[in-house]
């Protein structure tokens, strides 16, 4: 069975290379965009599964992002979690009524994370 395939996108490069380490080891094969127009870009080369994506970044926020990924006639198949610092009611109804499948707030159990990962993509 192939890896599944997740796209990050954030523009902390710690965060990234945390995530990236952490999707690696748990069997996920890992795409990397580095903001908005990038995250764009890379859901048509790479075809993600599953999208992991900050909300604040330059040149096309997580929002914006995430509302033109559910516009998509496949939008509907790709799997979208937000990761954000931004925790208030606002900015988590904000994302889910967007269309993301789950909004999690940083900082994060990255054991929570990663089964709640596998658990959108029916890998757990």
């Amino acid at each position: 069975m192939a890896k599944k395939k997740v796209l990050i996108v954030d523009d902390e490069p710690n965060i990234v290379t945390a995530l990236e380490y952490l999707l690696a080891r748990s069997g996920y094969e890992v795409a990397v965009a580095e903001d908005g127009e990038a995250a764009l870009a890379a859901v048509e080369r790479e075809r993600p599964d599953l999208v992991l994506l900050d909300i604040m970044m330059p040149r096309l926020n997580g929002y914006e992002v995430c509302r033109r990924l559910r516009e998509r006639p496949d939008g509907g198949a790709i799997k979208i979690v937000i990761l954000s610092a931004k925790g208030r009611d606002v900015d988590v109804t904000k994302g889910l009524s967007l269309g993301a499948d789950l909004y999690v707030t940083k900082p994060f159990s990255s054991t929570e994370l990663i089964a709640r990962i596998g658990a959108l993509l029916g890998d757990r």
